[in-house]
């Protein structure tokens, strides 16, 4: 079945639909963004190694829950890298593999949740990376083991926790660790935002991808 989204040339009801979040994914300020989390959700990260469920919690971090449920719902992490995987320490993803679509994210800042000292950086949870408190945008990251010692004090903020899938985490590929753009802090990810998944692919071809994220 197929529509005629221009004269002469047939689309497919299905290239019509990404187009469309396609466009909404290119502007950050869509009403679409701005939807609140459920109270419970569970994102369900389809990977190259399994599936990963993510329980996030709105209570623990509003703007962070939000931000994260709303682009699993619409798509941003689809077709994914999950680019820096560093041993026993983090697993960090959040850069579009569309250029365009990276770069007009890597501006959409948003300010830190307050931390709460019960929900720590200990295995499991997840939290926003930034450079600086009021710039969080779209990298996520897992703790790999118990960094409360040192991310409590930034303070990193946890918005969620994995409840399935830890064993898939730990193996997701680590044999590029901080050489695949690193984090945002080290200043070394403009080609990731510049090349997008071609380049990501032609430099560091054995980077496991989140094939999508479900929203439960």
């Amino acid at each position: 079945m197929s529509v005629s989204a221009i004269p002469g040339r047939p689309w497919t009801l299905a290239a019509v639909a990404a187009l469309s979040i396609q466009s909404v994914l290119l502007n950050p300020a869509s009403p679409e963004f701005s939807k609140p989390a459920p109270a419970h959700s569970v994102i369900t990260l389809v990977t190259t190694k399994g599936d990963v469920d993510i329980e996030v919690t709105r209570a623990w971090a509003p703007r962070s829950a939000d931000r994260f449920y709303n682009l699993a719902r619409l798509g941003y992490f689809d077709d994914m890298r999950i680019h820096r995987v560093v041993r026993d320490q983090w697993a960090q993803w959040g850069i579009n593999g569309t250029p365009a679509i990276a770069k007009a994210w890597r501006v959409a800042n948003f300010t830190n949740d307050p931390f709460q000292p019960e929900h720590s950086n200990v295995r499991g949870t997840v939290a926003f990376a930034f450079k600086d408190q009021t710039a969080l945008t779209t990298q996520v990251f897992i703790n790999l083991r118990d960094n409360s010692p040192t991310h409590d004090k930034e303070p990193f903020v946890p918005f969620g926790r994995v409840t399935r899938g830890m064993d898939v985490v730990d193996r997701w590929n680590k044999q590029y660790g901080d050489d695949a753009g690193g984090g945002i802090r080290a200043g070394r990810q403009d080609p990731l935002f510049d090349g997008g998944n071609p380049y990501i692919d032609k430099q560091f071809p054995g980077l496991d991808t989140i094939v999508r994220a479900l929203v439960k």
